[in-house]
């Protein structure tokens, strides 16, 4: 593994690490290019997907930290490839709010499956397959 893969993936822990400590919004902000875009693909909370910049991605995230008591992700791989780094990961979070059916506190569980694409030492595009357990 290169100087350069090493550091990429260090930078996708600690941005994991950033969300599991429930920073949002601008906090985030460090860690994306300027023209960063994230895709989530279609899955059990957002059916038809949806494709983010950087404005819209940070103001999601301060509306999932209110939605989110805690999260968490469990890292059950990780790749990289010159400035491409795959992750799956086990992610847990806890409701802080009712959500639908489900009561504050019900924890909620999926596998995702995490590609990220850097540019420099900054996320330029991320994309999301998410798969949530049944709840």
């Amino acid at each position: 593994m290169t100087v350069n893969e090493t550091r990429n993936i260090a930078l996708i822990r600690n941005y994991l690490a950033a969300l599991e400590r429930g920073d949002a919004g601008d906090a985030l902000r460090p860690f994306f290019a300027e023209d960063a875009v994230q895709i989530e693909l279609p899955n059990a909370l957002n059916r038809h997907g949806r494709e983010s910049d950087l404005e819209h991605l940070l103001q999601r995230s301060q509306q999932g930290s209110k939605l989110l008591k805690r999260q968490q992700y469990q890292i059950l791989s990780v790749i990289a490839h010159d400035d491409n780094v795959a992750v799956e990961a086990r992610w847990t979070g806890v409701l802080a709010i009712a959500m639908g059916t489900m009561a504050a506190g019900t924890e909620l569980r999926a596998s995702f499956a995490m590609f990220f694409q850097l540019r420099g030492d900054r996320i330029a595009m991320q994309r999301n397959y998410d798969c949530f357990d049944s709840w």
